[in-house]
């Protein structure tokens, strides 16, 4: 439209010009004749262009009279609104926008008819047919006065731009933080405790569930620092029990800002009255529309009054285990310090003139301290259970294992009554051999002991052994043990014997002592059994050592 006002405004001026320069009349009704034509075929040309541009112009105009008329409707709009040209003109502005939409038109008309045109106004327009199912057209449109030859505005156009994706992902977006803030600021006591960070770190979310575990409301923590001011070691609404706390706090918030991948960490804090509160701290990024971090959401995760039960109870369990801990550090401490003053005085004793009994009870009584010292050094059963105990290699010979053995357990059988019978033959008790003697030894007194708890009073218990050799060389000989451990009565309980063939979970003492010894004869190459027969029953323990050359014995 400007561009024809201008060719009028040349067009005049020309006319002027040969008006000064000619003064014949014919001549100027001629020349002025063939201005005009000349002019209306330029302007002609001119005006088809305009009007071909603005039909194909890709983005929405539309035009009106001074009765807002439409009188101009390009192929944009009219794809938009699915509303065809040759049903658009003529059809009053109004008619075709939405009801919300119609005051604010009316208005920009209202001014753009009295030369007064507005930029960037929004309204809502109507869609046709097809279209009519995904809903109206919002535009942003500039208001342009059309003028005559004398400039009287004579209709308005209406340059717009097509903003419904636009804001369809802002209504959504408005829709979404409509709904987080009614589920953020929700006292529903199912919403977890949350708290927020802009991306300078300034407290900006903090909400009912949070204002009820720590008692500080949100005016007073909001548009705080987190760290330091809300969260901190000293002068903080929340403090952090140590420096680690608030370093690691200042991490994982920083990870979160920096884009890293969410994160849920252990976390406390005391609150206003004093109290510790424990949970867990989940953080998620928060992200503008264009995928930017502007902040760090944290939701604090606590566990359920029967969680928070049964972890008390956990608590005081470690409590106790660490306080059984201390005292059987403490005993073993005090055991060392009398078996150093015994081991000193059969020290002394061997020095003296003894009998051939007086140094058999001595020497038995050495074994038992050698004994003892090795199960006090044993400072974690687990290194046995798992097969991480490196075995020695000694020479012995069998009389002195199983005397050390019985001698153990004869307190406990004399009280009982019990008879203990060794009915191993003379050469296998004499066999040199070599191994592990004390854990061997250890080994022998527990199922010995096991044997005399679960044999009747005035009974009887005999140990036999047996012993096979292979050869391994000229000199050495690689010894089958097999020591039976035979005894009266109903014999040990299945759920015992289970714990020795199970693992140590919820194992009685005994049950532990039976673990234990198996995985020890399993260092040894062996293995136990347990045979329940008719007046009876037999642990056979059987492990390999080695022995020097000489003939195969047998009983």
């Amino acid at each position: 439209m400007d561009a024809i006002h201008s060719l009028q405004l040349i067009l005049r001026n020309a006319f002027k010009d040969v008006v000064t320069a000619d003064t014949n009349t014919n001549v100027i009704y001629s020349k002025l004749t063939d201005l005009k034509i000349e002019g209306m075929q330029e302007l002609e040309a001119v005006t088809s262009e305009m009007v071909r541009l603005i039909e194909t112009a890709t983005v929405p105009i539309l035009a009106v009279d001074v009765d807002g008329l439409v009188n101009g409707w390009n192929m944009k709009i009219a794809e938009l609104t699915g509303l065809p040209v040759d049903k658009a003109i003529g059809r009053h502005l109004l008619t075709l926008l939405e009801d919300s939409s119609v005051e604010t038109v009316k208005k920009m008309l209202s001014l753009a008819l009295q030369g007064k045109e507005e930029k960037n106004i929004h309204f809502e327009i109507k869609t046709h047919g097809l279209r009519s199912e995904v809903g109206p057209v919002s535009l942003v449109v500039n208001a342009c006065a059309n003028r005559d030859l004398h400039e009287n505005v004579v209709g308005v156009c209406f340059v717009a731009q097509d903003i419904t994706g636009e804001k369809i992902v802002m209504d959504k977006f408005t829709r979404i933080e409509g709904d987080y803030k009614a589920i953020v600021q929700n006292p529903n006591p199912l919403i977890p405790p949350i708290f927020g960070t802009d991306e300078f770190g300034w407290c900006s979310e903090w909400n009912p569930a949070m204002t009820k575990i720590t008692g500080w409301n949100r005016d007073e923590v909001v548009d705080k620092m987190l760290l330091g001011e809300v969260f901190g070691t000293h002068n903080a609404c929340c403090r952090l029990k140590n420096q680690e706390s608030y370093v690691n706090l200042g991490v994982v918030l920083n990870n979160a800002v920096a884009g890293n991948e969410p994160e849920k960490v252990p976390f406390g804090f005391f609150g206003r009255s004093g109290k510790y509160v424990e949970c867990l701290l989940c953080l998620n990024k928060k992200l503008d529309r264009e995928g930017a971090v502007t902040g760090v959401f944290c939701f604090l995760q606590l566990a359920s009054h029967e969680l928070q039960q049964a972890l008390h109870v956990q608590r005081l369990t470690e409590q106790t285990a660490m306080k059984r801990l201390k005292a059987l550090a403490y005993l073993k401490r005090q055991i060392h310090n009398p078996l150093y003053g015994i081991i000193f005085s059969t020290q002394m004793m061997e020095g003296t003139e003894l009998g051939p009994e007086q140094k058999r009870l001595l020497q038995t009584s050495t074994l038992c301290q050698h004994q003892l010292r090795k199960i006090l050094d044993d400072s974690d059963l687990h290194t046995i259970i798992d097969g991480y105990v490196d075995l020695e290699m000694i020479e012995f010979t069998l009389h002195e294992v199983l005397t050390a053995s019985i001698s153990q357990v004869m307190v406990m059988s004399n009280g009982k009554r019990i008879q203990i019978v060794n009915d191993t033959a003379e050469d296998v008790l004499s066999e040199t051999l070599y191994g592990d003697s004390v854990r061997l030894q250890q080994v022998l007194a527990d199922f010995l002991l096991i044997s005399v708890n679960f044999t009747p009073n005035g009974g009887q218990l005999v140990v036999v052994a047996n012993l096979t050799k292979d050869q391994l060389g000229q000199s050495v000989h690689l010894a089958h043990l097999e020591l039976r451990i035979t005894h009266a009565g109903g014999g040990v309980p299945e759920a015992m014997l289970n714990q020795m063939f199970g693992n140590e979970e919820d194992a009685s003492e005994e049950g532990i002592s039976l673990l234990i010894s198996r995985k020890l004869v399993k260092l040894m190459n062996g293995d136990i059994q347990y045979l329940r027969e008719a007046g009876g029953s037999t642990f056979i323990v059987t492990v390999e050592l080695a022995a020097a050359n000489g003939p195969d014995s047998r009983t």
